[in-house]
């Protein structure tokens, strides 16, 4: 076998192991009961004529539903299906396997009960609807693979004024793990974040948000070249001009980005850059090896379309890159909004917060970066491994604390007490599935 053929055979994907398991369980996640049921008398009080009481008591005071109900761990994970990982359109049935996934990651890692639901609609005016009817179920609404630009808007309709926390993982999530791992690699490299240039590869909703929270952060926007599938984005990019309507924050990037005025094909924007950030359609190709030739020394390289990158790492490294990281767990730097989620929704749920800032995120940034770094850095571990039993209650405990810092939560706890409580929810969540699958074999 060839070293080629070694190394194209590391990055398949397993598919066929994929295709047997969702069938022999027919999914990934189910309901269970996490009330005792010791005999038939039980049903009295866990359904008629028991469950009146805390009916009543809702109705007297609404808040009650958080100590009755689950309400204050149940979320649901929305999607009309319209752009799935790097699958594209693919509806609301092909798209119910990864929000299973999502709801399994959800609850494995960060102990939250989440609910798929994919709408047969790619309306913006109902998926919103949608969402406001069916709030008062749950504690919090995790929005994910709808495609821009309505992403953008639903988002923000329903961030004001529903009264729980609303994120949009593929928007905030992946900004919030992009900005821990440029971070600490940048540490690696010595390089400072004020100094450096980012070729951001693919414009959609995910390198949007990051391109606004890394300039938040302080990149300057001027050293940063996009560039989407009709070239590099510039000040004289007509078609998106036209488009400002629907495509506001990318218009944006093309008027206060890319100080050089560069315009043309991909490859340009990568000559001399320090860092490359990937978001666009499963690859791999789509990052040429010689444009990663081009960049500067000591070049990252964030490659992170799924299921498969725009480059392969091991192609990355041998034209120079000295970092690279992809969204798979099968590879080393596992770039994921994965590694958020989980705690972050946590730590909103624990202090049962109303919404959720970017200043929240960014603390969950801090976190993140905070975790790998205290481990040890190194060039394939610039970020932890997102099932590391602590992470997510070390994010938690940094949400929930800014959002009582921002008077944005309904209950006050301290960091320590929340790192503590999220540490025990996810050990029970993960103890439970243990238990219930112990003696099986597939």
């Amino acid at each position: 076998m060839s070293d080629q053929t070694e190394r194209s055979s590391e990055g398949s994907s397993p598919d066929a192991e994929a295709l047997r398991r969702h069938a022999l369980y027919r999914g990934k996640v189910q309901m269970m009961p996490k009330c005792p049921i010791r005999g038939r008398e039980d049903f009295a009080v866990w359904y008629t004529p028991g469950v009146a009481a805390p009916c009543r008591a809702i109705v007297d005071d609404p808040e009650l539903v958080y100590a009755h109900t689950n309400k204050a761990n149940t979320i649901a994970v929305v999607s009309d299906g319209s752009r799935v990982l790097g699958l594209g359109n693919i509806g609301p049935e092909a798209g119910l396997p990864v929000m299973e996934g999502k709801a399994l990651l959800f609850k494995y890692l960060g102990g939250v009960d989440a609910v798929p639901l994919c709408l047969d609609s790619q309306a913006p005016d109902d998926i919103v609807r949608t969402v406001e009817l069916v709030a008062p179920s749950f504690g919090g609404i995790n929005l994910e693979d709808i495609a821009q630009p309505k992403c953008f808007r639903v988002l923000d309709r329903l961030r004001d004024g529903l009264g729980i926390p609303v994120w949009h993982d593929d928007q905030q999530g992946t900004a919030t793990a992009v900005a821990a791992g440029l971070m600490n690699a940048l540490k690696l490299v010595d390089k400072d974040l004020g100094q450096i240039r980012i070729v951001m590869f693919g414009m959609g909703a995910a390198n949007v948000s990051v391109y606004r929270l890394l300039t938040s952060m302080g990149v300057d926007p001027r050293a940063i070249v996009g560039c989407d599938s009709e070239g590099l984005l510039h000040a004289g990019r007509q078609d998106i001009d036209a488009r400002q309507a629907d495509f506001y924050d990318k218009w944006q990037v093309c008027l206060n980005s890319n100080a050089d005025g560069l315009t043309g094909e991909p490859g340009q924007a990568f000559k001399g850059a320090d860092v490359c950030i990937a978001f666009s359609q499963s690859g791999p190709n789509l990052i040429q090896p010689q444009w990663v030739k081009a960049m500067a020394p000591d070049a990252i390289v964030f490659a992170c379309a799924n299921p498969v990158p725009e480059i392969w790492p091991w192609e990355a490294k041998d034209a120079g890159a000295r970092i690279v990281a992809t969204g798979r767990s099968d590879f080393a730097n596992q770039l994921n909004n994965s590694l958020v989620f989980p705690g972050l929704f946590r730590g909103v749920l624990d202090v049962r917060a109303r919404a959720i800032t970017d200043e929240m995120a960014f603390s969950g940034a801090l976190a993140l970066a905070g975790f790998a770094e205290a481990e040890g850095l190194a060039d394939d571990h610039i970020l932890p491994s997102m099932d590391e039993m602590e992470l997510a209650a070390a994010i938690a405990a940094a949400v929930g604390e800014k959002a009582q810092e921002q008077g944005l939560a309904e209950l006050r706890l301290s960091h320590q007490e929340l790192f503590e409580q999220a540490l025990q929810t996810v050990s029970a969540a993960r103890e439970a599935s243990r238990a219930l699958f112990s003696d099986q074999v597939d």
